[in-house]
């Protein structure tokens, strides 16, 4: 019997605990039915449920339970990404906190350390994700440490270099001087700051009287500066195209160079090029063959590279006593204001450098080039469209992927070098040292690879590649992947190139990019703003129903979701209404009988909301094939509102209670 009032702490929970018990989200491969496959974006070990997880995790859900109900083998793949830099900025918290450090502590006690924590604290969003009703084969869950996806990646990389397709390489990364590694793009946030655009004054070599003026936002970095550009039309400096200017400070000598890179509408129209620390200087560089000098430590202190006095200083230290010197020696035209985008660490919030180091890469231009044909033919097709051309813009362009991380918490690459330096890339030491020789003392590469690489295995690594595995044969490739646009080049492009290599085909037919979830009034939610709704607290106020049916009804296509408290609570009356319904049903009785045959019904009333339900399901199924969940919560709540409850229900009750009864279960 069920309760009067609805009381979704009480239900909810009790059908979470039904449903695992009774293996709803089992997926058995050796089923005839045809698979679907949602492989789930594997939330990060450390972190919590926010309202992006739940929207993807109710969007999902909601299409694999359809697939469920029409009798497919329906795989929605659940997991966890081990968060490489994450889980090591916590480690690393800790330790500081009892006055050690990951050095001091030593490689094999800091793992012990990162696996404890894991155990202790790590995946808090399963668990939440849990508790809010997703029905994943749980069964099946995997973590990107391990055993099975540390075989897969140790084989990619493997295989990788020995196709040539991974390298060491001295390029310039995103590198976080609090952390002491290169990070990715993903990790690195641009945080507004108001700082300055200094007008520097540098001679010409043959004539010290006329001066070529520079602005820059980093008068620091001058001290590796080896060249300067203008634009080859622009007809203040072209005759000055194949000259040298004399560096200040430093008393070298660097051309001039002719180069599209300098704006003539920007600042002098002439721009210092300091190839060791800027991404677009580096790229002049190349071009013109300029010599790459590194002014910087590890740490962001200056090196040996600079004159003596302004060794070890950090960077805003020199930049002040640059900055110092130009003023009393005369080489500072001008200072104006200036408001740029600093790149910041997201974890470290430290400054982001641009810093020239010896790391491994993958060849992403090779890679990218049967992904970019994939989706261009149609074997991937991105919703909503506009996407693709925004994966297409960055795959055609992509950069070669820096791979290596300086952190412990990864996957260790399977890399060892010898006394002489020489590498040998191999499964395990053991296949390295008959590379080697017997008697040859090699040393593994302490480094660890970008999460992204293991991620990018997942839609096959979690199926048991490189066996030839029941799942593998059932499962690849996925039928859609549901997840944010943030991750588009990160994580979907990547699982696109090594998809394609490795399995020969796509990894998914579908791609659906879902909108951001906003407040009320549009706001990106952030912890700053003071705007963030917990999806976990609005659960136990409202219930998870209401918030599923909330975030249901507010994904239309290409449209970010305002949403708002007063939402959920009017998704809360609906559910509400729904129980309410179900409970006068009960009351009244009325059961369908077993060999109910919707199309042997006699009663007019039955018939017209037969038809209707009919409609709904039509509408419902339509809708979900083209990723339209705006319009499933629409026709549902328009026949449970507006047709069911208010008139279906209406007319049956003066039926029920009078000797039509009968005529009404025909």
């Amino acid at each position: 019997m069920l309760n009067k009032c609805f009381d979704a702490q009480t239900v909810e929970p009790k059908w979470v605990a039904a449903w695992e018990a009774g293996k709803l989200g089992a997926a058995d491969p050796s089923r005839s039915a045809d698979p679907y496959v949602i492989m789930m974006p594997p939330p990060n070990v450390t972190g919590t449920l926010h309202m992006g997880h739940a929207l993807t995790m109710s969007l999902q859900d909601l299409m694999t339970r359809l697939q469920r109900m029409r009798g497919t083998t329906a795989l929605w793949q659940p997991g966890m990404d081990h968060a490489g830099i994450a889980v090591q900025a916590i480690v690393d918290k800790q330790l500081d906190r009892e006055g050690t450090t990951k050095e001091a502590l030593g490689r094999e006690e800091f793992m012990r350390r990162a696996w404890a924590w894991k155990a202790q604290s790590g995946g808090t969003i399963t668990r939440q994700l849990r508790a809010l009703g997703a029905s994943p084969d749980w069964d099946r869950e995997r973590f990107t440490l391990d055993a099975g996806l540390c075989a897969a990646v140790r084989q990619v990389f493997v295989q990788l270099y020995e196709q040539g397709l991974i390298y060491k390489d001295k390029r310039l990364v995103n590198w976080d001087t609090k952390l002491q590694t290169a990070v990715s793009d993903l990790e690195v946030e641009p945080v507004e700051v108001k700082g300055h655009l200094w007008h520097l004054r540098y001679p010409l070599e043959n004539d010290p009287d006329r001066v070529l003026v520079v602005a820059t936002t980093r008068p620091e970095t001058l001290l590796g500066d080896t060249g300067v550009a203008v634009h080859p039309e622009d007809p203040r400096y072209r005759h000055l195209i194949g000259q040298r200017v004399r560096l200040p400070l430093t008393g070298r000598c660097i051309p001039i160079v002719g180069d599209s890179h300098a704006d003539p509408e920007k600042g002098s129209g002439a721009v210092k090029i300091t190839p060791a620390h800027d991404f677009n200087d580096f790229e002049v560089g190349r071009r013109h063959d300029l010599p790459l000098i590194n002014i910087l430590n590890r740490d962001g202190t200056l090196n040996e590279e600079v004159p003596a006095e302004f060794q070890g200083m950090s960077v805003l230290e020199a930049r002040r006593a640059v900055v110092a010197q130009a003023q009393a020696q005369g080489w500072l035209e001008r200072v104006e204001d200036h408001t740029l985008q600093q790149p910041t660490g997201d974890r470290s919030k430290s400054v982001i450098e641009p810093y020239l180091t010896e790391q491994w890469f993958a060849d992403a231009a090779r890679l990218a080039k049967p992904a970019i044909e994939a989706v261009a033919q149609g074997k991937t097709r991105f919703l909503p469209e506009a996407q693709a051309k925004i994966y297409f813009e960055w795959m055609r362009t992509i950069q070669p992927w820096c791979i290596s991380r300086q952190l412990w918490w990864g996957h260790q690459i399977p890399a060892w070098y010898d006394e002489a330096g020489q590498i040998y890339v191999a499964q395990d030491l053991a296949a390295a040292q008959a590379k080697a020789g017997a008697g040859v003392t090699l040393t593994q590469d302490p480094d660890v690879l970008d999460t992204w690489f293991s991620s990018a295995l997942w839609p096959f690594s979690t199926l048991g590649w490189p066996e030839k595995t029941p799942e593998l044969a059932k499962f690849y490739p996925g039928s859609v992947l549901v997840t944010g646009h943030d991750i588009l080049f990160f994580w979907v492009a990547r699982m696109m190139m090594l998809g394609l290599h490795f399995m020969g085909d796509v990894p998914f037919r579908e791609v659906y990019i879902h909108a951001l979830v906003r407040d009320e009034t549009g706001a990106k939610m952030s912890k700053s703003k003071g705007n963030i709704i917990d999806p976990i607290d609005i659960s136990a106020q409202y219930g998870t129903d209401a918030l599923r049916f909330t975030l249901v009804a507010m994904a239309s296509p290409g449209n970010d979701l305002k949403l708002s408290r007063e939402r959920v609570e009017d998704s809360r009356n609906f559910v509400t209404k729904i129980w309410n319904t179900a409970k006068y049903i009960e009351l009244k009785g009325c059961r369908a009988p077993a060999d109910f045959d919707p199309s042997a019904v006699k009663n007019p009333l039955n018939q017209w909301i037969l038809a209707a339900l009919a409609q709904t399901q039509a509408r419902v199924e339509q809708a979900v094939g083209i990723y339209a969940f705006n319009e499933v919560a629409a026709a549902l709540y328009h026949f449970t509102w507006d047709l069911f409850c208010p008139w279906y229900l209406e007319f049956t009750k003066s039926l029920l209670e009078s000797a039509a009864a009968e005529a009404l279960a025909e």
